[in-house]
């Protein structure tokens, strides 16, 4: 059987998303069904459509990571969720089709108070943050943070989540003054408007008496590297999840005796190759530690702009474009 999906003609630019068929998948065991309601963008999209980015082996080659949607096929044996259950949830790809296929055991059941639209926004954005913030940031109450790329769907999630969390001050950099104002609602303590003042480094001097930041949580790459190193702590730790700015650090100054002299610790992150075991268990860990902050209102996803599938060139222009604060939405086929 086929279904309908978004479909990639050849890797390059946004004239080659199509909507055309594809065969529907067929769940494994301990797999759902699930009849996509609405789909999340992610940076990851644009680059598995540039051909920058493919798939890990097994995982569906449409796009894709997050969605929402009806259970339209469960696993007998697996008691977590039955035929008619709203969920969402994260995958390996798949999410811009009429159907995905998800383990159940990475799959959340759908608070009766989020839209599609919401729900569908939560999945990878906030994991990725809530992993970046814990375990492998070693985050603390009282820690403070610096957040770059704050008005992303990430950049969003991790405010909020530093707030709940305990953060004493919440820096992140934005590029618009609209944006500014827009993460300080969310709980940002300070913005830096990087179109008006590229020197971050002297606001963190300013605000933390010259201490640094516990932690970064960096999308740039290259372009801050040196800011980034002066702006942490003693005992820091940053976290790279993407090089918006380039992976190649030009600049010949480029200086790593912070990393030395302050114990810096700089990790990698990403969440799509990771296997199914350490994904399950952080939806578990996510479960249990923050999904009843939805349920209360407490967290919020965030959801800037939601467009109809036939509109798919246009959600990914508007997503290249960095106009977006908070995730871009994309309704499903039957909606």
């Amino acid at each position: 059987m086929s279904m309908r999906s978004v479909l990639v003609k050849q890797f390059g630019g946004i004239e080659n998303l199509i909507i055309g068929t594809a065969p529907k998948p067929i769940p494994k065991n301990n797999e759902i069904l699930v009849q996509v309601k609405s789909f999340a963008l992610n940076r990851a999209d644009i680059l598995q459509r540039m051909g920058r980015y493919p798939p890990p082996p097994g995982d569906s080659e449409i796009l894709g990571l997050e969605m929402s949607g009806v259970v339209v096929e469960a696993d007998k044996q697996d008691k977590r969720f039955k035929i008619g259950d709203k969920v969402f949830g994260l995958v390996g790809g798949g999410a811009y089709g009429e159907f995905c296929t998800i383990a159940s055991n990475q799959a959340f059941p759908m608070p009766s108070h989020l839209t599609f639209e919401s729900a569908s926004a939560i999945p990878e954005a906030w994991l990725t943050a809530f992993q970046a913030l814990h375990p492998l940031a070693n985050f603390k109450s009282g820690n403070s943070v610096l957040i770059h790329a704050a008005a992303s769907g990430v950049g969003t999630a991790l405010i909020q989540l530093c707030k709940v969390d305990g953060a004493t001050k919440i820096i992140g950099t934005v590029g618009s003054d609209e944006k500014a104002k827009f993460i300080e609602k969310l709980g940002a303590t300070h913005s830096v408007n990087y179109k008006t003042n590229e020197n971050f480094l002297d606001t963190v001097n300013e605000i933390t008496s010259k201490k640094g930041v516990n932690n970064i949580f960096d999308y740039v790459g290259a372009k801050y590297w040196n800011q980034n190193l002066k702006s942490l702590s003693m005992d820091g730790v940053m976290i790279i999840q993407g090089f918006l700015s380039g992976s190649h650090i030009k600049d010949t100054a480029a200086d790593i005796t912070p990393i030395l002299g302050k114990r810096l610790t700089i990790k990698g992150s990403t969440l799509r190759n990771r296997d199914n075991d350490y994904k399950a268990d952080l939806v578990n860990q996510f479960s249990k530690r923050y999904l009843s902050f939805f349920e209360s209102g407490e967290l919020k996803p965030v959801v800037d702009k939601v467009f109809n599938v036939s509109e798919i060139k246009e959600a990914h222009e508007y997503l290249e474009a960095n106009k977006n604060m908070g995730k871009v939405v994309v309704k499903g086929f039957n909606e």
